[in-house]
């Protein structure tokens, strides 16, 4: 961590010791292993969503790369995508998923099937076990038992190889699904290439969204066919509809000779994923995880721990993995090596960087200030990434996944932006930046979460008020004098008019207008300046059963996960 500051080294060594104070007959770390050797992908994967506890999926991938890889148990749309309890997996699939209530977008699967050219979702899933299961962040590794096969998957940031270990046999298939909600796929024999695009997305409106594949085998196909929906179609090579696929066959003269898939994706243009393919160069499967693991290596390397028992580097190193995908990647190389973007707010190819997957909400307490302290250089680019947003929909976004997402309260962008730049990330055009959140702070935007919702009532009276329809009146207040403190500070590091200095400052303590004195806590307050009625116990009671009936059997969660698919 040689660009750390002597202040910032001692603030993560004691954070470091304070986290790793251990028993002294716990087990002691191996000194020979490096920190990605540490990492479970499989921790917090025992999920359910009645509770929502665990949420987790076996994320393969690159730090902070544009795809990500994982086996797939659960249904198509299922935002659950992978839960340890399951027993059979339906494919390996290409996701971009921040959370499972968030859900995901411009996801396809690719499955290896025997015996039978199957591929319907039910009818290929194969059982697995997870004695036979490797997870890796930088390769995964699978038996199929009723295919018997082993597939394996290593990734770069835009592409991935598969291999694929059949025994002896002249039914060997690999069934690529595209999904649903609008898919296309091209079968090019002579060329052993499926290319193809998923359309799906769970969050927002995406214009011009696609999500463009390209499949490369390393051999001759022996069968090939499309399908849609439940029908399989022989003789036709190209297939567009709500939800379509492809089927390759192939030879197999035992698990001595795996087959090898190339894959690569572009939000772009089917020519872009061909481009991204090109990360590959000639790289061998090993070499590619090879490569993957050195990166995963530098970047969790970053931060050196001492002193812990083997369980809690494992704890730590797991954790420190799962901050280094999102916000992802959504830039490109074109043809000519700059850096290009699709944008999800106009549906433009464009000029610059683009990051999507996150919520400030949820990040910008810890995820930020971490990535100020150890990976400035990737929050530069995040920070660029913000500018174009800002440029493309008019508001600095809340939840992108990958583009606006109606979802959480607060204006929290103001925390990332101010405190990168008060942290000391320069290179980059924080006047803009600024002015964003000028904007968003005094405007409500094109949906609840963006923006501010309620910003009139706030301005004028201090407060959002509980009676005029605005849902978590308090919270939002309390968001936004917080959210008011970051500008502030902002401002008063760049200099900016003493009246506007002075603005922020005082609307940064409007908190102060929730505070109840008689039980000393905060309270939505209404628009004359009276406290909403107090707690009522006897009501309470009287809903409470329908409440509980509603939580128990997971209706509720019920009802979210229908809408987040």
């Amino acid at each position: 961590m040689k660009f750390l500051s002597i202040k910032t080294k001692k603030l993560l060594t004691l954070f470091v010791a304070c986290s790793f104070a251990v028993n002294l007959n716990a087990q002691q770390a191996d000194n020979t292993m490096e920190p990605v050797d540490y990492v479970n992908p499989l921790m917090g994967t025992d999920s359910k969503f009645a509770l929502s506890n665990g949420n987790t999926y076996p994320a393969v991938g690159v730090p902070w790369g544009m795809n990500m890889w994982t086996p797939q148990t659960g249904k198509m749309g299922d935002g659950w995508q992978y839960t340890y309890a399951a027993d059979k997996i339906r494919g390996l699939k290409q996701t971009h998923q921040p959370s499972p209530w968030m859900n995901d977008y411009g996801q396809f699967s690719l499955m290896p099937v025997s015996g039978k050219s199957v591929f319907d979702q039910d009818e290929r899933a194969s059982w697995y076990s997870h004695k036979a299961e490797v997870s890796k962040p930088y390769y995964y590794k699978v038996y199929l038992a009723d295919h018997d096969v082993t597939a394996e998957v290593t990734p770069t940031e835009r592409a991935a190889i598969f291999r694929f270990s059949f025994g002896k046999t002249d039914s060997a298939f690999v069934v690529i699904d595209a999904f649903d909600r609008g898919s296309e796929v091209e079968i090019i024999p002579e060329k052993n290439m499926i290319i193809g695009y998923s359309s799906r997305y769970s969050r927002g409106k995406l214009p011009n969204f696609r999500n463009y594949f390209v499949v490369v085998f390393d051999r001759p196909f022996t069968y090939n066919a499309v399908w849609e929906g439940k029908n399989k179609k022989e003789g036709i090579l190209k297939l567009q509809a709500n939800h379509v696929g492809a089927i390759i066959g192939f030879k197999s003269s035992g698990k001595q000779d795996p087959i090898h898939a190339r894959v690569a994706s572009s939000f772009i243009s089917k020519e872009q994923a061909l481009r991204n393919l090109n990360e590959l160069g000639k790289d061998s499967f090993d070499m590619v995880a090879s490569k993957a693991r050195k990166q995963w290596n530098d970047k969790l390397g970053k931060i050196k721990v001492e002193g812990g028992s083997i369980d809690q580097l494992r704890t730590f190193y797991s954790c420190l993995y799962r901050t280094l995908f999102f916000p992802n990647k959504l830039y490109e190389y074109d043809a000519q090596g700059n850096i290009v973007h699709y944008s999800p707010y106009t549906g433009e190819v464009l000029p610059g960087y683009m990051f999507g997957g996150t919520g400030f909400w949820d990040t910008f307490r810890a995820l930020y200030p971490l990535l100020n302290l150890v990976y400035p250089s990737i929050n530069k680019e995040m920070q660029e990434g913000l500018i174009n947003c800002y440029k493309e929909g008019g508001f600095l976004p809340e939840w992108s996944s990958p583009g606006f997402a109606d979802i959480m309260i607060g204006n929290n962008s103001a925390s990332v932006v101010a405190e990168a730049y008060l942290k000391g990330l320069r290179g980059y055009d924080i006047e803009t930046l600024y002015e964003a959140l000028k904007h968003g702070a005094n405007n409500e935007g094109p949906m609840t979460a963006v923006g501010r919702k309620g910003v009139a009532y706030y301005n004028e009276l201090g407060y959002v008020p509980y009676d005029v329809g605005i849902n978590e009146s308090a919270a939002r207040t309390l968001e936004y004098a917080y959210d008011d403190f970051a500008i502030y500070r902002l401002a008063k590091a760049l200099k900016k008019p003493q009246e506007e200095i002075k603005l922020y400052a005082q609307r940064s303590q409007n908190y102060k207008h929730l505070f109840d004195p008689s039980t000393n806590l905060m309270r939505g307050k209404n628009k004359d300046g009276s406290f909403q009625s107090p707690f009522n116990p006897l009501k309470w009671e009287m809903r409470l059963p329908k409440v509980i009936a509603g939580i128990i059997p997971g209706r509720y969660f019920t009802m979210y996960k229908d809408l987040s698919t």
